[in-house]
């Protein structure tokens, strides 16, 4: 089930809602669990058993490492229950592409497995190893199963993320309030998060699939393509986690942002504290860190850094494209960490200019289907190929996306939030903001809802990762 689709905006979600609120306070974990099995099993009903054990052994082992803690039987315990959840995410995510590579090396006719990828099933494999390595750290095992459950399977955010730490959201499980002003913000994010996906990252996706589809590709298009789907990208992720983290407070949970306006970072290293924030900060506290981090010479940091950007790039997909990705930012992240930082920050135009670049170059590379069309895509942004610097429908799709291209390259900036303030600093701007933000908001669902009965939605991009 998709967050922007009429089934979930006028059917589930309100059904959950009349429920969780009409329960007492004991009951609401429990609701909250059966709509997000509901939920889940909408789509993949047969990989609801498959959460459900990951789950049942994140709960025993948890409840083993509290036992053992501090003993070398704890310590297995841990490894164990790792090794139990990625040896899934490994099945489902990769075999096929350890077989075809297996195949091709060896001259092999190994037959793939053709299995289809569990939703969601990267997210909440993290999700239950960094409560099983939480608890092995020192934090409480959760004894009740319905919590445990609740927070693994917690469907605002179980199929896309963000990367809810079970540490952060321990307390909130057991206790947590609601309130009118909290639903009241929760409902704002959310439908800010719906526009982002419909408005902006599904326009922008239609010029994405006209690029592909052309027979007159030009330098312009290439760079108009490369735009779009950096737009693309962030629109329909971090309005994936807005409205995530926006149905989290209707619940009375609070999630942590998972992105801070990564396009105005001026190096590569301040892109990755701005995007997919959660998952930059897991691989560091459960990865890179344990590895040494920094704390073993410069060296061996840059083999962690190494050993992190190429298990980041591996979690986004199985293919070449996506470990190339990877490297490329740790390529990247090495310079800047060795000497290009210091240099960078001596202009703010050339820095920005320089991380905007590399990071729409590095969408190219992430958004191929494989490493040959990567290059073609690549070389299409110098004239590679021999095309030339315009075509006529290079110049008919700027007409027709300009406007959308305009307003995702504002959107992506912090101007429309400075505006809100600027506003509400005057002295009735505040009052006028609140009176205005209902109609508002109402008025882009209206029109969302237009675009939803007319069947102009895409799923997810992450959905697949």
């Amino acid at each position: 089930m998709l967050f922007s689709s009429i089934s979930f905006l006028y059917y589930f979600l309100p059904v959950t809602l009349a429920l969780y609120f009409a329960v007492p306070q004991r009951f609401k974990n429990a609701v909250l669990l059966l709509a997000s099995l509901v939920f889940y099993g909408w789509g993949e009903p047969k990989y609801v058993l498959l959460m459900g054990f990951l789950v049942v052994q994140g709960y025993g082992f948890g409840l083993l490492l509290e036992t053992y803690r501090g003993e070398k039987a704890g310590r297995i315990c841990c490894m164990v229950s790792v090794m139990v959840s990625l040896s899934f995410l490994l099945y489902f995510k990769y075999a096929d592409f350890f077989l075809g590579n297996v195949n091709r090396v060896t001259g092999l006719s190994l037959p793939l497995l053709r299995l289809a990828l569990p939703v969601g099933i990267s997210f909440y494999t993290f999700q239950i190893i960094s409560y099983t390595v939480d608890v092995y750290r020192g934090e409480k095992a959760q004894r009740n199963p319905v919590r445990l459950a609740a927070y693994v399977v917690m469907f605002p955010q179980l199929v896309a993320g963000p990367i809810v730490r079970y540490s952060d959201l321990a307390g909130q499980l057991a206790e947590r309030t609601h309130s009118f002003r909290g639903a009241a913000y929760g409902i704002r994010r959310f439908v800010i998060g719906l526009a982002k996906k419909i408005l902006l990252a599904n326009q922008l996706g239609e010029l994405c699939s006209v690029f592909r589809a052309s027979g007159e590709k030009s330098v312009l298009f290439h760079w108009m393509y490369a735009a779009a789907f950096t737009l693309q990208i962030y629109f329909d992720f971090s309005g994936y986690s807005d409205m995530a983290i926006g149905l989290g407070r209707v619940f009375g949970f609070r999630f942590l942002e998972n992105f801070n306006y990564p396009y105005i970072s001026a190096s590569i290293t301040e892109f990755w504290r701005r995007w997919h924030i959660s998952l930059g900060t897991w691989f560091r506290d459960y990865v890179y860190i344990p590895l040494g981090g920094n704390r073993r010479g410069r060296g061996r940091q840059l083999v962690n850094i190494l050993a992190v950007w190429m298990l980041t790039g591996f979690w986004h997909g199985a293919a070449w494209n996506f470990v190339l990705w990877g490297l490329f930012y740790a390529v990247l992240l090495t310079a800047e960490k060795l000497w290009l930082l210091k240099r960078l920050e001596k202009s703010r135009i050339l820095s920005r200019a320089y991380t905007l670049f590399f990071v729409m170059a590095g969408f190219v590379v992430f958004h191929a289907q494989d490493l040959g069309q990567a290059y073609a895509d690549l070389a299409g942004l110098v004239g590679g190929g021999g095309i030339p610097l315009v075509s006529a429908q290079a110049v008919y799709c700027l007409r027709s996306f300009g406007t959308v291209l305009l307003a995702g390259g504002i959107g992506a900036t912090p101007a429309v939030r400075d505006l809100g303030k600027k506003i509400a600093a005057y002295p009735a701007g505040e009052k006028i903001l609140a009176l205005a933000e209902p109609w508002v908001l109402a008025a882009f669902l209206l029109v969302m809802t237009a675009y939803l009965v007319d069947g102009s939605f895409n799923p997810f991009l992450y959905f697949r990762f």
